[in-house]
């Protein structure tokens, strides 16, 4: 099971972000916990300058925009 965390403000973009990634891991039946960070403090600590960003199991794998679902479905294995 991943842990991902989308870190950002909540603005329409990290709500995106959080659906595609919903969606993919559904549609490739991964199992996954999901938790939105808006956390100023804990989002810097990853050391993201821009958001939204993603983090799985401590590394972060995207920052900057939202991903493409090429990119999320290569974080569940293809």
């Amino acid at each position: 099971m991943k842990r991902i965390q989308v870190l950002g403000s909540g603005c329409a973009k990290c709500r995106s972000t959080v659906a595609l990634i919903e969606r993919v891991a559904a549609a490739r039946g991964a199992e996954i916990v999901l938790e939105k960070v808006e956390d100023m403090p804990t989002i810097a600590s990853f050391g993201v300058l821009s958001t939204p960003a993603v983090v799985i199991d401590g590394t972060v794998v995207h920052a900057g925009g939202v991903p493409n679902e090429t990119a999320v479905t290569g974080w569940f294995g293809g």
